[in-house]
């Protein structure tokens, strides 16, 4: 049975970094394939970053490109979501999707802007 285990969020000050991690635990595939939504209080979810299935390089939400970096561990199948210079517009739950032969969706976990 495969889990996604998403961590790292919390509370940051405007200007700080948090990475996220995004395991994909029990799968026999590897990870081809890699998606960072996120959805802010009383706002439509949104794309972040993507790197599609087959790709080796990541398309960025313009408000986050040169901002935030997204990263693979092959050898475990955990991919990250570095965010640099955050913004209270940065505030949201943030959700991992890995496709592993089939598409998974994480948990979501929160990051919370603010100072």
């Amino acid at each position: 049975q495969v889990q996604i285990v998403e961590s790292g969020g919390g509370l940051v000050q405007p200007g700080g970094s948090l990475r996220l991690s995004c395991a994909g635990i029990g799968s026999r595939v590897s990870v081809d394939g890699v998606r960072w939504d996120r959805q802010a209080p009383g706002k439509q979810r949104e794309m972040v970053a993507v790197i599609s299935t087959g790709k080796k390089t990541a398309d960025y939400l313009d408000s986050v490109s040169g901002r935030f970096t997204i990263s693979q561990d092959s050898t475990n199948n955990t991919v990250y979501l570095q965010m640099n210079n955050l913004t209270p517009e940065d505030t949201a739950v943030y959700y991992c999707y890995l496709f592993m032969g089939r598409g998974y969706w994480g948990q979501g976990t929160r990051v919370t802007v603010s100072s």
